[in-house]
């Protein structure tokens, strides 16, 4: 806690409304800062004047005046003091929540055909669907990203269809496992692991 946070609370803490952690928080600064320490006695020492001054009959609305007249005091939102003594978290849900946006707009908005392997010489393309003839062999994985995916040959690795359909044919030969991922969230999983791996991989 800093002298700025303290000082709001240390009105609360004369009048005995104070408790809990905040309460816990301002004494342990007033150990430690003798600046708040001084204020906090001159404080006490305004109470205690106003206290001994003799009474006498105040003016009808008086103190309702003078109370609009105060600024209102501010009380920090307690996101804002969890924002305050966590930054590092808080950078981390920001960034979060940023690359969550992202791959959730691409989800939405990328509808071109996508085909990813490394060995793509035997596959052939019409319109939206990707061919495996039969009698071919395609060498590694092969991705298909929105489009269908039709496999009368074979495949030496994974398949991956996103946002698509694979249709497999009786003569078809697959030596790894299928994936198909047609949810946003299964999408978003997909991609943090490809993105992990890239980093990984960098290293």
């Amino acid at each position: 806690m800093n002298c700025e946070e303290a000082l709001p609370l240390l009105h609360e803490y004369l009048d005995g409304s104070l408790e809990g952690r905040e309460a816990a928080a301002l004494k342990e600064h007033l150990l430690v800062c003798p600046e708040c320490r001084k204020r906090l006695q001159q404080f006490e020492k305004v109470e205690a004047l106003i206290h001994a001054w003799p009474t006498q009959k105040v003016p009808d609305g008086l103190t309702e005046r003078i109370m609009q007249a105060l600024p209102p005091v501010k009380r920090q939102n307690p996101w804002y003091r969890w924002i305050r003594k966590h930054p590092a978290a808080s950078v981390a849900a920001v960034f979060f929540l940023v690359m969550l946006s992202t791959f959730v707009s691409s989800w939405n908005d990328d509808r071109e055909l996508l085909v990813k392997g490394n060995d793509l010489q035997s596959v052939v393309i019409k319109g939206d669907t990707v061919y495996v003839p039969a009698g071919s062999k395609v060498a590694g994985d092969l991705t298909v990203e929105n489009g269908k995916l039709q496999v009368d040959g074979d495949i030496a690795g994974n398949i991956t269809v996103i946002d698509g359909s694979v249709q497999l044919a009786s003569t078809a030969h697959i030596s790894g496992h299928i994936q198909e991922i047609d949810e946003a969230f299964s999408w978003l999983w997909y991609k943090m692991n490809r993105w992990a791996g890239t980093i990984s991989g960098m290293k």
